[in-house]
């Protein structure tokens, strides 16, 4: 694990610990329950039946590797943007203290879209897919670098016992081999080495003749261009999560369609 990731997790448990002196589970599991959930899955598919890519929109103020990327942040209109311009789900970070997230800019998207939602975070603990569930989450996020396969199985059976996707990031082939245990078609290959945050899309090409025809696969950091994403698509990869190409352009929707869609 990364000196980076290690941190990020350490300071995580110290703000579940918190969080659950204020809000105890049972208030997120009753708050859970009254959300309906969007289909996560599904939604990648319809677009993929259509022969369209599939677009995990994100929406991402900061990073610890670039810092401020977008101010002001306004995830209504960043959500509505992505939605009127073709993208399948969002992707919403509500890391706050490494990535200035918040669970309130994960709902404040959802409620202004109709997309699936995908928390964007880093989950350690069974409290968080509650709590995820709680602000609205369709689909959680689960990093191999930062779990046990143990903890992913179970956290895994949680999240689908919720109705919530599970998205599984891996970087490595010992972590893919991880992440095909698991029931999830979701298989996210992160570009990003977390150790150096150099990033190539060489990752995602060289694991794809290990994973099963019935995954789908997504792409995840790097894609900056049209060529991108056509290099993506000649290997057979049409499911993309985009988050800071999109932050940097004035009107984030229309370069998602500008990258993706234009002739």
């Amino acid at each position: 694990m990364s000196d980076v990731l290690t941190r990020i997790i350490a300071v995580k448990r110290e703000e579940i610990a918190a969080s659950r002196q204020t809000k105890p589970i049972e208030v997120l599991q009753r708050d859970g329950a009254a959300q309906p959930v969007r289909d996560f899955v599904g939604a990648l598919r319809a677009k993929h039946a259509s022969g369209l890519p599939a677009v995990i929109a994100e929406a991402k103020k900061a990073s610890p590797s670039k810092g401020l990327i977008r101010d002001p942040f306004e995830p209504a209109q960043i959500s509505a943007s992505y939605q009127r311009h073709g993208a399948a789900c969002m992707s919403v970070l509500t890391d706050n203290t490494f990535f200035q997230g918040s669970a309130a800019d994960l709902t404040a998207a959802r409620n202004a879209c109709e997309l699936p939602v995908l928390r964007k975070d880093f989950m350690v603990d069974a409290y968080q897919l509650h709590e995820a569930r709680a602000m609205g989450a369709d689909c959680i996020l689960l990093i191999a670098a930062a779990l046990e396969p143990a903890q992913m199985r179970d956290f895994e059976a949680l999240a689908h016992s919720l109705n919530m996707a599970v998205l599984v990031e891996v970087h490595s082939r010992e972590e893919l081999d991880v992440a095909l245990t698991l029931k999830t078609p979701l298989v996210g290959i992160n570009n990003r080495n977390l150790r150096t945050f150099e990033v190539t899309l060489d990752t995602t090409l060289g694991m794809l003749r290990d994973i099963p025809d019935d995954r789908i696969v997504v792409t995840e950091s790097g894609i900056l261009r049209p060529a991108d994403v056509d290099r993506m698509r000649g290997a057979g990869v049409d499911t993309f999560l985009v988050g800071e190409a999109f932050m940097r352009a004035a009107d984030p929707g229309a370069e998602l369609a500008r990258l993706f869609f234009s002739e």
